[in-house]
């Protein structure tokens, strides 16, 4: 019966970590001007937002006015692990069309101007 129970329980949990979706996770972003950050991807809804978790430049941790601040908005899933969705740059304040595309632990996020005409894109890693 303990054996049964043991299984139940290794099998409910081993479902749950396979739902889970290819975006969700903690990432490290591209540096931009200088600095970069942890990234915290998680559901919002039927979409996935992603929040500043940790800051750094020149090599170390700070404290970053940008920590708490959501980077990822309302990214929705389009299949193939492609996501369409806004990104917010910090360094210039601007929020833009945002398509990231997930391979493994390796991410591509673009922001997208005129209607995704003109993209300046990034690699994300994930953080393990």
């Amino acid at each position: 019966m303990k054996t049964l129970m043991i299984a139940a329980v290794t099998l409910a949990l081993g479902a749950g970590a396979a739902l889970a979706d290819p975006i969700e996770g903690t990432w490290k972003t591209q540096p931009d001007d200088g600095a970069y950050a942890y990234v915290d991807i998680a559901p919002c809804g039927a979409k996935f937002c992603g929040t500043i978790v940790r800051t750094f430049k020149g090599g170390s941790e700070y404290k970053s006015e940008n920590l708490g601040k959501q980077l990822v908005i309302g990214m929705e899933p389009q299949g193939d692990n492609k996501y369409k969705g806004k990104v917010w740059r910090p360094s210039n304040n601007k929020i833009y069309l945002g398509k990231i595309t997930v391979q493994g632990n390796a991410m591509a996020l673009a922001g997208c101007v005129a209607g995704g005409l003109f993209c300046k894109s990034q690699d994300w890693q994930r953080v393990k």
